[in-house]
Order: structure tokens, then sequence, then C-alpha cells
């Protein structure tokens, strides 16, 4: 009897699996279901990267599409104001009367882009030539407002960000606040302004602390100019400037001359 049970539960151990097997058939299902989550990993990588292609694609498209809308809503700039500018006799629109009427044109054309075109290069761009516009109609905050976005988002090297940061100086030179001009022109000095607006940041710099009442400490920055910047149009502006504290009794330095470039020095 004992022998017969025995026997009965060794046949069903037989019937079952041992460790072993079980142990592979676990394993075997962690494989195959392994091998389906990698699938639809790999389908999802695959998905995602056409997801970043077409993100790719649609982000080109917003921005070729905003830079040709904003080439458009420029346009506003080459209407003439009568008066002041010659006629086309070829434009399809009507002079300005003034150009306060042209710039708030501009601002109101602009802002209405920047506010569709939102996130575009395009609409950083479009900052730029709104807080001129914005500016020149007296309205300061806002131009200063318009400056802080494009000089947040518009890349370092940026061509336009010297021109920027000469544009927030001068508005901070409106509301009188000298001391954050100062800051914006030191910035456009540091920034790559071109060879048009080279040595301007120092040169504007100097006319704060003027306005600061420190003409000392201006002529000295003013000296340093014709010799950074020789021949450019802060130099001649500075040398200018310089003339006129040495009239009111300012003890201007004398400007050293420029260091000798490789030609002048005899070298190849």
């Amino acid at each position: 009897m004992a022998q017969q049970k025995t026997e009965k539960i060794r046949q069903q151990e037989l019937r079952q699996p041992d460790a072993f097997q079980k142990a592979g058939a676990d394993a075997r299902d962690w494989l195959m279901q392994r091998q389906k989550f990698l699938a639809i990993g790999a389908g999802v990588l695959v998905l995602g990267a056409v997801g970043v292609a077409i993100a790719s694609e649609v982000s080109k498209r917003g921005e070729e599409q905003a830079s040709m809308a904003l080439g458009q809503a420029l346009t506003v700039l080459d209407r003439p104001v009568t008066g002041v500018d010659p006629v086309d006799p070829s434009a399809t629109e009507p002079p300005f009367a003034t150009v306060q009427a042209r710039d708030e044109e501009v601002v109101k054309q602009l802002a209405a882009f920047r506010k569709e075109h939102g996130g575009t290069r395009s609409a950083t761009t479009a900052a730029l030539p709104q807080a001129k516009a914005e500016f020149r109609l007296g309205k300061n905050d806002d131009a200063l407002a318009s400056l802080e976005v494009f000089l947040k988002d518009a890349p370092e090297n940026d061509a336009l960000r010297a021109s920027a940061l000469e544009g927030q100086g001068y508005a901070y030179e409106a509301k009188g606040d000298y001391a954050k001009a100062i800051t914006s022109f030191e910035a456009m000095e540091k920034a790559d302004t071109g060879e048009y607006l080279v040595g301007m940041g120092a040169y504007h710099k100097a006319r704060m602390l003027i306005l600061q009442g420190k003409k000392d400490e201006a002529a000295q920055v003013l000296s340093k100019i014709p010799t950074d910047h020789p021949n450019s149009a802060a130099a001649r502006q500075a040398t200018e400037r310089m003339a006129v504290l040495a009239a009111e009794g300012v003890k201007v330095p004398t400007p050293a001359p420029p260091a000798a470039t490789a030609t002048d020095a005899g070298q190849p």
C-alpha cells in the first residue's frame, strides 16, 4: 500500500516540471515578454525618430513661413513719409502723414506678427525694429521690454546683439538711468559690433560719465578709443569730444599711438 502510494506520488512528481524546467520556462516566458517589450521599444524609438523628423520639418516650415511673414510686415518701413521721403510713383499704398504715424504702424504690425509667430527666430528678430520704433515714440519702457526679449532669445553671436544693447542703453539714458545705460554700453563694447559700431560702446559710456559729472573719468575712457579702434567713427567722435572737454578745462590724457601692425613693423 505504502509502495503504491509512493509510486503514485513519484508519477505525479514526474509529470510536474522540475526546478530546472520551471526556471527554463520562466526564463522563456521572460524572454518572450522581453522581446515584446523590445519590439515595442524599438517601435517607439522608430516612431520617436519619425516624430522628431516631422517636428523638425514642421519647425523648419514654420520658420520659413515666419521669415516670409516678417519680410511682409517690415514693408511698412519702406512706405515714405510725406515731406520727408521721396515719393515712389509705383507705390500701391499712400505715404504716411508723419514719422510718428509710421512708427505707430510699425509697432502695430510687428506686435501682431510676434503674437502670431511666437517662438520662432523671426519673432525674436522682429522685437528689435519694434523696440526702435517704440523708442522713437518715447515709449521707453515698452522699448526696453522688447529689447529684453531679443537679448534673451537671440544667440550670443547674433550680429544684431550690439545694436540691441545700444538701443537698450539709449532707452535707459532717456529715462535718466545713466548707471544702467553704462552697463548696457559696456556689454555692447564686449559684443561683436562689426566695423560700423566698433568702439561705440566705450564712446557711449564716456557720454554717460559726462552726464554724471565724471568728466575726468570720461576723458580717460575717451583717450583709449583712438588707440584701441584707430580710424573708426568712434575714434573720430572721441577725439572731438576730448577737444570739448579740454576746452572746459578737463585734463585729457594724450592718446597712445595705435599698436603697430605686422606690416608696419616690417614683418611679412
